[in-house]
């Protein structure tokens, strides 16, 4: 007795690039013994068996159902418009690395059942690879060429070729595949050049490239000799500068005290030869106003009377008289008007 059969068994597994698109086949043959309805299930199987199966699309009574499974409603669709000509297989478009499974074709039509199972693998690219050198570009030293991409399924590969002078790596190189690290020992300047890096995996390859200079080893010592000098000569400027500040601000701070001492509060003192003046003046015309008779009861006062803020006699000077008040009586009011009248000492004299 003949019954339903799947005849698509020549692949079950297929791997395809991010991006690409896969065809997963499930052909199959009705009998006529098959008499029911017809039914296509596609489902995901989950890696964890302990997770139910997911339906992603169906075929059944004549309608094509494909809004089970959200993540490939837009990007997917049966090969055949009418998959009743035996033809369930399954398109899968814009892979994502997130589609790798294990996916399940059923083909059922009363009483016949059967199922065909496919490994979905989806890699990435080798991309946004990357060239640098580790360690000094100096003769005599070992220097290290890195390569690595940032993305990219495993198992990534890396080979490194010289695309200047002879195209050929260093006899002394030493390359590691599976970290991307070309190591140059004892360098020379012959090893200067491009080196290209090409990263790969089972779908794609990615490539950088990177330019080597080796030069002649460094004067150490006359680069440390010349940064202590640099540091010395800045030193010494920074203490300059510093020290003309402190200078300027004690100057400003002196000129501030100096300001400060003169009280604006205070009266300017006193001429002291005008102050004599005046008070010498003022005796002498009390004198001429006396008369001969006023003159016997005159007495002179003495110094010590005279007041300090009137005169103050200058050191070293002589006055020619002393000049004093007269408790004279006030001839102004007796009516009598003062004349002047010379006196004649005992010996001979003017006074």
């Amino acid at each position: 007795t003949r019954s339903l059969t799947i005849t698509s068994v020549d692949q079950s597994m297929f791997e395809k690039a991010q991006g690409e698109k896969v065809t997963l086949p499930c052909t199959f043959e009705l009998s006529e013994e098959d008499e029911g309805p017809l039914d296509i299930e596609w489902v995901l199987i989950p890696a964890d068996n302990q997770k139910k199966e997911t339906i992603i699309i169906m075929y059944a009574v004549d309608r094509i159902y494909n809004n089970y499974y959200a993540a490939l409603t837009e990007r997917m669709e049966f090969t055949s418009p009418d998959p009743r000509n035996g033809d369930a297989s399954l398109v899968i478009r814009n892979l994502k690395a997130a589609d790798t499974g294990t996916y399940q074709c059923k083909v059922k039509k009363a009483p016949g059942v059967q199922s065909r199972k496919i490994q979905l693998t989806v890699l990435v690219k080798p991309a946004r690879t990357k060239c640098s050198i580790e360690g000094p570009q100096e003769i005599g030293r070992d220097v290290t060429l890195k390569c690595a991409s940032q993305e990219g399924s495993p198992l990534l590969s890396y080979d490194w070729r010289r695309v200047s002078g002879t195209h050929e790596l260093p006899a002394t190189s030493m390359l590691n595949k599976d970290t991307g690290e070309l190591v140059l020992k004892n360098a020379s300047q012959e090893y200067s050049g491009t080196y290209s890096c090409v990263a790969s995996n089972r779908v794609g390859t990615d490539e950088c490239s990177v330019q080597l200079n080796v030069t002649p080893p460094v004067n150490t010592a006359g680069i440390i000799v010349g940064a202590i000098i640099g540091t010395l000569l800045g030193l010494s400027v920074l203490t300059f500068i510093v020290f003309c500040c402190c200078k300027k601000h004690r100057e400003k701070k002196y000129e501030k005290e100096v300001h400060h001492d003169i009280r604006e509060d205070v009266p300017p003192p006193k001429s002291r030869s005008s102050t004599a003046r005046s008070y010498i003046g003022s005796n002498r015309s009390s004198l001429g106003s006396m008369s001969p008779s006023n003159m016997e009861g005159y007495t002179k006062t003495p110094y010590s009377q005279v007041p300090s803020e009137d005169f103050e006699r200058a050191p070293g000077q002589n006055p020619t008289f002393a000049p004093s008040k007269v408790a004279a009586p006030n001839l102004s009011r007796m009516g009598a008007v003062p004349v002047m009248i010379p006196a004649q000492s005992k010996d001979g004299s003017i006074v």
